[in-house]
This record gives structure tokens, C-alpha cells and sequence, in this order.
């Protein structure tokens, strides 16, 4: 009976609603209603990981010490609220104008899963690092021009 409760509410995180708008327009604060369906839901933590390798993010951040910046310890220059990731990765505070060249609805995928990656523990980064080696990854992505 146990088993059964744990297994329901595992599932509901990767809850893939049909008819749900994607969003439009970054966050509006940290306290936006809209983030827990990205930050809370499994599936769109894992759309953010795919996103996180087609784009080339990995050239630059990963745990391998010759990388710029390790987005595993969760101390940002900019903060870590969403809304703050979000910025940096769309380029209000960074050095790229992403949120130029990456749909929002993806932007949205890829703040949840970097948040997402101070919680991988050492047993979670092989299974994710498995699921993404049939993934495209991208060197150092350029995007439209």
C-alpha cells in the first residue's frame, strides 16, 4: 500500500499536460506561479538537460576543472532564484544574448534543469550523463544568425 502512494506521487512530478500554454514571457520574480511546473516536474527538469547539450552548454559548464564555471554548487554570481537564472542564462547579466536565440519555453526548461544540477548527486550525473550520450550535443553553440 506504501509502494502504491510513493509510486502515484513519483508520477504526478512528470505530469505532461496537453492544452497547457507555454510560457510567453520570462519569469515575473521568483515568485511566479508558473515556475513550479517547470521546477517541480520531472519531465520539463529533463527537456532542460536535452536543451542543456543540443545548445553546447557543457563547453563551458561542467565539473571537469578546465570548464569557466561549475553550475553544480548552487553560488551565482546573480542569484539562484529562478527568475535570476533565468536573466543570466537569457543574457541580462551575461556575456551571451541567448533570450535572442533560444525559444522562452526552452529558456524555461534550462533554468529548471541547471537549478536542477546542485542536487545531482554522484550516482544521478551517470544515469543523466547516460540518458544524453544518443543526444546531438552541440561544441559551442552560436545560434541563429
Amino acid at each position: 500500500m506504501a509502494c502504491a502512494a510513493v509510486l502515484a506521487t513519483a508520477c504526478s512530478r512528470e505530469a505532461r499536460e496537453v492544452g497547457v500554454t507555454p510560457p510567453q514571457t520570462p519569469p515575473v520574480g521568483n515568485e511566479d506561479p508558473r515556475i513550479a511546473a517547470y521546477q517541480d516536474n520531472l519531465y520539463q527538469v529533463s527537456e532542460g538537460g536535452r536543451y542543456f547539450a543540443w545548445y553546447g552548454c557543457s563547453g563551458c559548464h561542467s565539473e571537469t576543472p578546465n570548464n569557466v564555471v561549475n553550475l553544480a554548487d548552487s553560488q551565482w554570481r546573480y542569484g539562484f532564484g529562478f527568475a535570476q537564472v533565468y536573466g543570466a542564462i537569457a543574457a541580462r547579466h551575461g556575456r551571451f544574448a541567448y533570450g535572442k536565440r533560444v525559444p522562452v519555453e526552452q529558456l524555461w526548461q534550462l533554468t529548471a534543469y541547471v537549478r536542477d544540477l546542485s542536487s545531482h548527486f554522484p550516482e544521478k550525473r551517470r544515469r543523466v550523463n547516460a540518458d544524453q550520450k544518443a543526444e546531438p550535443v552541440g561544441g559551442s553553440w552560436q545560434g541563429p544568425q
